[in-house]
């Protein structure tokens, strides 16, 4: 089971830490399932009942937490992995209820403070966390097989890290980013929509081809200097190569989509990250969307294509722009970056 403690991120955050809390635990399902799907069967669920979820993890359900084990914080879960030895049992329901009737675990260490009515902003974000976590109807929820695709190895998956913005410049090959696309798009067969911003001579927006491989022209120009102002104002979005976008999420949504497709978006930016590490491009994922509606931007009805997730891409420097840099170097006094990550609070997650 995967939870979270919601303090530090609303302390950093605010009103912008739920849906960064459910896009870091989608990025930690990721970075689990990618490691384990070589060895074992792995199934994912991002929809089991938050309150059969805790009792399965050995932990009180929210609304009873400070009751059961006063003075420390609550820990809240959103997703659920469930690992397979070869040659184990298959076609079998993950015993979710098997756990959940054993004995509860231990509480965790007292926390001082914890005990005291939380800040607002930090109750809302555990009551709304709690809220899209219930799954009443389907409460053991239902479950995908994890597979990692074909590139992506151990030392892969061990090396991949955010990069700064300036090493995100230059904009990978068509070729590379249908790739990508497709890992995002693939990873999950009930996650947001994805589409790839592009800047370069001639700067467009792309999705997927229908049928097959490769990208076709959603729209031309440059979408990345309002991609940064959405996303909390990160300016060096603006200048990134290319920005992969996870989008849906209506406003009528219900809260079990909701919950799913940011889980799927941050589970899919995983394995694009992954992916992109292993064919040598740099990444770095970007949550704090503010007003992003990408629907109505294309003259669509608004609020009903919201952007939800984003993973910045860039190619490493050719040998010849490393020239041109050494060159210039002596001549050319150091400034700042046109293009500076957002101060602190303002940065992306996760």
């Amino acid at each position: 089971m995967l939870a979270v403690v919601a303090s530090r991120t609303v302390a950093h955050y605010g009103h912008r830490a739920w849906p960064l809390l459910l896009l870091d635990t989608g990025h930690a399902a990721a970075a689990l399932a990618l490691a384990g799907a070589t060895t074992t069967d792995v199934l994912v669920s991002f929809d089991a009942d938050g309150s059969l979820l805790s009792a399965a993890a050995g932990l009180p359900d929210a609304p009873d937490w400070q009751d059961a084990w006063p003075g420390t914080e609550p820990e809240l879960p959103l997703a659920a992995i469930l690992f397979t030895p070869p040659g184990g049992p298959s076609g079998i329901e993950p015993p979710l209820r098997a756990w959940a009737a054993l004995p509860r675990g231990s509480a965790p260490t007292p926390r001082p403070g914890a005990d005291t009515t939380p800040p607002r902003e930090l109750a809302a974000a555990r009551h709304l966390l709690h809220h899209i976590g219930e799954a009443p109807g389907r409460p053991g929820g239902t479950w995908h097989p994890a597979s990692r695709p074909g590139q992506v190895t151990d030392e892969a998956l061990e090396t991949r890290r955010s990069a700064p913005p300036e090493d995100l410049h230059h904009p990978p090959g068509k070729e590379l980013l249908s790739r990508i696309l497709a890992t995002a798009e693939n990873v999950r067969p009930d996650g947001p929509a994805w589409t790839v911003a592009v800047g370069n001579a001639a700067p467009a927006l792309y999705a997927a081809a229908p049928g097959g491989p490769g990208l076709d022209v959603r729209a031309v120009g440059d979408a990345r200097p309002t991609l940064a102002h959405w996303a909390a104002g990160q300016q060096w979005i603006a200048t990134s190569g290319a920005v992969l976008l996870a989008h849906g999420c209506p406003d009528d949504a219900s809260h079990v989509t909701v919950r799913s497709s940011h889980l799927v978006a941050g589970y899919a930016a995983g394995a694009a990250q992954a992916h992109a590490t292993a064919l040598g491009l740099r990444s770095r994922p970007i949550g704090s969307w503010q007003q992003a509606d990408l629907g109505a931007a294309f003259g669509d009805t608004p609020g009903h294509d919201w952007i939800v997730h984003g993973l910045a891409l860039g190619a490493p420097p050719t040998a010849a722009d490393s020239l041109v840099t050494t060159e210039a170097t002596p001549a050319t006094p150091p400034t700042a970056s046109a293009a500076p990550a957002a101060p602190s609070g303002e940065e992306e997650r996760p």
